[in-house]
């Protein structure tokens, strides 16, 4: 537990004990309090005296005293907020009277990371995993003119109707007008649709009408710096389709477009608002920040998002607005199916990397999962499956690397022979000739090796944003979705964490096993100044287990399977598929038969005159230079 965490706790036991001592109002309570006295005085009403309560209650709601004029009498009404619910077998809401606002989200499918690993059964009077509670969540209707600027977070509503799945409520004291606002459950779905009525605002017509949606959205998952870092807005644009503000520091922006829908994504959970019609752009901010060191909310809340949506405006007597929410998991089979572009707030990566994970892995993993299949067997066959599919480029990128030591002696005696860098390009048109005649290529390796590097970086982005891994168990890691520790140290290495994964060391040993066996084949630099691969590459495995350490255990899981079945397959290239002597006989005939053509010259490439045409050059010059 980091020092300022520790801290925050015995400062919050402290003004907790305080406050048990003297009994004085929470916070809370006190901003409670003067919201109710603003919205009080913008209303313009006369000062009422308080009448004073003859029994003291436990009472955990709001209360405020509202002054009703008649012809010859004043009378006192005491407005309390009420929590009411509404719920279908995913969801569960809990919707304030004070402001009309969703209090709290239940998903009663999941649990976070700490109700998971404490271990305990579940019981039916379990919620579910909250997203956000008390205090986290605020979606304010604020209609604006030149008078005054009315915002339903300084109101009450009275319940209109009240079901299971259903809940209408409608404003009080607003001389003539009314804000109602409607909330329905659709069942057995992550959707809440979420309707607004504004009647009697005809004199308000042409003003705009603003939503104010901010959320502090709940650590859930392990590691609070993990979650942090891929929690961000999304929002698809009307006419410039998708984007997001940035995931690693505080971003805000201005809407240049009209805004489809909006998402409060975090790593494995998003809140999703789409309207009917666009968001206008004219007046339209979205903002996310990260919480202090200092604040209440560091060690509990993910970030704060804060945004302003300008919905329309005022038309008529009547004015209507229709939204529908999503509030569920970041799993790709529920957000592709929804038909609004939700999938793309996955983070499976940019251009190329993202076709490869949506069009080939992501298909694959589902296929195996939806089969029945284990999810630590469904890794591993879905790496087999790659690998197979890779094996054709690695066996051209091992048959290569066979020719090349085959002509490293050669390769030698060229670079003993013209040492200087004035011969550098003779050197050069000799050893094209080598490769040529022998019908080996340096660049052989290397293309192939391109050509699969795309396959290994988007799997580097599909297995943490996978959903399908989050709190699934497979030998010693009990969350793939998140670092496997088999031995923790109870406290902090700087640049490697407070625990020993497993999965981490065995994928950086088999990376070094498999990097010595190919030792052999990285030649060493012929010019000086020129870094030494070989300690390059057995560097790179070290890094490994520092890099890779608060990692997905799943992530860790596949590229250990995936390097261990590169050393089969090489060794099975090398055992039953290519006989080194043989090819060494084929290339010296090819080599004979290329000296022995009769002395006439194949047709020799662009590359090879241009190269001619340079060392020619370069020649006349240094003839230049001696005169």
């Amino acid at each position: 537990m980091e020092r300022n965490t520790v801290i925050g706790i015995i400062l919050l036991g402290l003004l907790l004990t305080i406050f048990t001592i003297v009994n004085q109002p929470s916070e809370e309570e006190i901003k409670e309090k003067q919201r109710q006295e603003l919205a009080l005085k913008q209303k313009q009403k006369p000062k009422v005296k308080k009448v004073e309560n003859k029994k003291k209650t436990e009472s955990k709601s709001t209360q405020i005293l509202v002054k009703k004029d008649s012809l010859d009498t004043t009378k006192q009404v005491v407005q309390t907020e009420e929590i009411l619910t509404i719920e279908n077998e995913k969801l569960r809401f809990n919707i304030s009277t004070k402001g009309g606002l969703v209090e709290s989200v239940y998903l009663k499918e999941f649990k976070s990371y700490d109700e998971f690993a404490s271990s305990t059964k579940k019981t039916e009077t379990d919620k579910g995993m909250c997203l956000f509670q008390k205090g986290d969540n605020s979606n304010a209707i604020q209609v604006s003119d030149v008078k005054k600027t009315i915002n339903s977070t300084d109101l009450f509503f009275e319940k209109t109707s009240v079901a299971k799945n259903k809940i209408v409520l409608t404003s009080k004291n607003l001389e003539g007008k009314s804000i109602i606002q409607t909330y329905a459950v659709r069942p057995n779905s992550y959707e809440l649709d979420y309707n607004i009525s504004l009647q009697g605002f005809e004199g308000s017509n042409g003003s705009n009408v603003a939503l104010n949606w901010k959320t502090d959205f709940l650590k859930t998952e392990r590691l609070m710096d993990e979650q942090r870092r891929v929690t961000t807005i999304c929002y698809e644009q009307k006419m410039e389709g998708f984007d997001y503000l940035s995931e690693t520091s505080d971003d805000e922006i201005l809407a240049e477009d009209d805004i489809n829908w909006v998402s409060y994504k975090q790593s494995y959970f998003t809140s999703i608002l789409r309207p009917e019609k666009p968001i206008l752009k004219n007046g339209s901010k979205m903002v996310v920040r990260n919480f202090g060191e200092t604040e209440q909310k560091y060690g509990t809340h993910i970030k704060s998002f804060n945004s302003t949506f300008i919905l329309g405006t005022v038309q008529g007597a009547e004015t209507n607005f229709k939204m529908n929410w999503y509030f569920g998991p970041n799993d790709y089979k529920i957000l592709s199916s929804s038909g609004h572009n939700y999938d793309e707030i996955l983070n499976f990566g940019w251009g190329l990397f993202r076709w490869i994970n949506v069009y080939a892995v992501q298909p694959i993993f589902s296929f195996l999962l939806n089969n029945g299949i284990a999810i630590g067997i469904a890794i591993l066959l879905l790496t087999l499956i790659l690998k197979l599919i890779l094996m054709p480029i690695q066996w051209k990128m091992f048959a290569s690397s066979v020719k090349m030591r085959i002509l490293k002696p050669e390769i030698d005696e060229l670079n003993a022979k013209y040492p200087e860098k004035e011969d550098a390009m003779k050197k050069q048109m000799e050893m094209m000739s080598l490769y040529k005649e022998s019908g080996a290529s340096p660049l052989a390796g290397c293309v192939p090796m391109l050509i699969q590097m795309p396959i290994l970086l988007a799997v580097f982005r599909f297995f943490p944003a996978a959903f399908e891994l989050r709190q699934q168990s497979f030998l010693w890691a009990e969350d793939l979705s998140s670092f496997d520790s088999v031995y923790n140290f109870g406290f902090y290495i700087p640049l490697y964490g407070d625990h020993i994964s497993l999965f981490t060391l065995l994928m950086s040993a088999v990376t070094l096993l498999y990097t010595f066996m190919n030792s052999g084949n990285m030649q060493q630099p012929s010019q000086p100044g020129m870094p030494n691969m070989k300690v390059l590459m057995y560097i790179f495995p070290v890094l490994m287990i520092f890099f890779f350490n608060n990692f997905s255990a799943g992530l860790s899981y596949y590229y250990f399977i995936s390097t261990l079945f590169s050393i089969f397959i090489m060794l099975a290239i090398k055992y039953f598929f290519i006989d080194e002597e043989k090819l060494k006989l084929k290339m010296a005939e090819k080599k004979a038969k290329s000296a022995s053509s009769g002395g006439k010259e194949k047709k020799k490439s662009r590359f090879q005159e241009k190269l001619e045409e340079m060392q020619r050059k370069q020649q006349e010059m240094l003839k230049n230079k001696k005169k």
